[in-house]
């Protein structure tokens, strides 16, 4: 039997249309890690719901990621599974479900995405108490910390640990937390905890000082793709839209038009898995060469976009630069 059998596999049978352009972003991206450049993957939609760590985390840990950008939905869920999978429901007929029977699951508590229901209680409100002695002390302290340092916190102190439901070496953040990758979560308050934490300034618990920016995370990224950038720069690799991949791709430009730098190279590759189809002005669906037009990829940059579903199409990329 082959020594790397999905590899052997992708490359004899997916030779045209979308499985071409899976094939040809995945060989991309083993040449910019061969050429020495750092990459970046952004995660947007459900991901961590749909246990992306599987295959995430062994990426980051082989050092074939960098740093991600994420939304506070994608942080924060990898966490809850890590804690509550036992609890999670999957139903595979939501497609048939009335107004009355999603209203049951909430009445049970349970937060339905897609096929598959996030339990309140054992997920959510656990990592919120978790999240509630790190943000008190923060306060109490005077410090201030970024949304992904806060859940790093959580990882190292060990309080997790003893509700751990699925090996840990699948949870994609205690990945990343043990290689300390920098996390870019931009929009943090459209997320679960993001909303918690808002709730309690409300109460007058904290104040929305405690948890560092937007702003700036982009001050972040700014001086760490300067440092990281090299002559080439940084790849990227996008699963989904939304502002997990639009808030990264502008520190290039930002510090090109905005802060007048010179010698910051461009991205070095750019590759995006996504259904969205392109429209009037849909950013999500546009086709790479727009972003030539923003300063945000050159004429030569390496460019592939998959139209398919990221839950099928991501896995079957790591697992090719994997070699597996």
């Amino acid at each position: 039997m082959s020594a790397k059998p999905i590899t052997d596999f992708i490359v004899h049978h997916y030779r045209h249309f979308n499985a071409a352009s899976l094939v040809d972003a995945a060989k991309g991206y083993v040449d910019q890690l061969a050429q020495g450049n750092k990459m970046m993957i952004t995660l947007a939609g459900a991901m961590s719901t749909a246990e992306l760590g599987l295959s995430l985390a062994e990426m980051i840990r082989q050092g074939k990621v960098d740093i991600i950008t994420c939304t506070g939905a994608n942080l924060e869920e990898d966490i809850f599974n890590l804690v509550a999978h036992d609890y999670y429901k999957r139903i595979p007929n939501y497609r048939d479900l009335s107004p009355a029977d999603e209203n049951e699951l909430l009445r049970q508590h349970f937060n339905r995405v897609t096929d598959t229901c996030i339990p309140e209680e054992e997920a959510m409100r656990r990592i919120e108490r978790q999240l509630m002695e790190v943000w008190g002390k923060a306060q109490a302290s005077g410090e201030r910390y970024f949304p992904h340092e806060f859940i790093y916190q959580l990882i190292r102190n060990g309080s997790l640990e003893e509700h751990f439901q699925i090996d840990p070496k699948d949870s994609w953040l205690i990945a990343a937390c043990e290689r300390n990758l920098p996390i870019i979560v931009p929009g943090w308050e459209d997320s679960t905890s993001g909303n918690m934490f808002a709730a309690h300034c409300m109460e007058g618990m904290y104040t929305p000082q405690t948890v560092k920016s937007g702003i700036e995370y982009m001050i972040m990224l700014a001086d760490w793709y300067k440092s990281n950038g090299g002559s080439n720069g940084v790849g990227f690799f996008q699963i989904g839209g939304g502002i997990a991949g639009d808030f990264p791709i502008c520190v290039v430009p930002m510090m090109h038009q905005d802060l007048q730098l010179d010698g910051i190279p461009c991205w070095s590759y750019f590759c995006q898995i996504s259904d969205s189809t392109t429209s009037y002005g849909s950013y999500s669906g546009a086709v790479p060469n727009e972003k030539i037009t923003w300063g945000k990829l050159t004429i030569d940059t390496p460019k592939f976009i998959i139209e398919s579903d990221a839950t099928i199409v991501a896995p079957l990329i790591f697992a090719y630069i994997l070699g597996w």
